[in-house]
């Protein structure tokens, strides 16, 4: 079923690409970033909550919290104005993406990173 879908997501996507208008001003802009960054809030919180308590939901959520951080970067940047691309750029090279990178080795390295936790709960 994956595969049938990432197969259907092609001709999906060509269409998209050729149909949809570069430039389009929609409503609740604001409520979408908004809801985007509390969704984060609460990956961030379930990520965190499931490390400190080695949780088995931990890579799960590190996996989440990585894809929302790949999507924010992406989006912020592709959808800055010229006079914001740069602190686009910069927040997602920074800030965005470094912690991606972060969530994937706790998911790569899930027993690693409990051990660092249980180090830290001790002190």
């Amino acid at each position: 079923m994956l595969s049938l879908t990432a197969l259907l997501l092609i001709p999906w996507t060509l269409w998209l690409t050729f149909s949809l208008p570069s430039k389009h001003v929609t409503h609740h802009y604001d409520l979408a970033w908004v809801g985007f960054d509390l969704g984060l809030v609460v990956m961030f919180s379930a990520t965190a909550a499931a490390a400190y308590r080695r949780s088995r939901l931990l890579v799960p959520f590190a996996a989440a919290t990585a894809a929302l951080l790949v999507c924010d970067a992406w989006f912020d940047v592709v959808t800055s104005g010229p006079g914001e691309r740069l602190e686009a750029a910069l927040e997602a090279g920074l800030a965005e993406l470094p912690l991606a990178a972060l969530c994937a080795f706790v998911v790569y390295d899930v027993e690693k990173v409990n051990a660092s936790v249980t180090r830290l709960r001790r002190r």
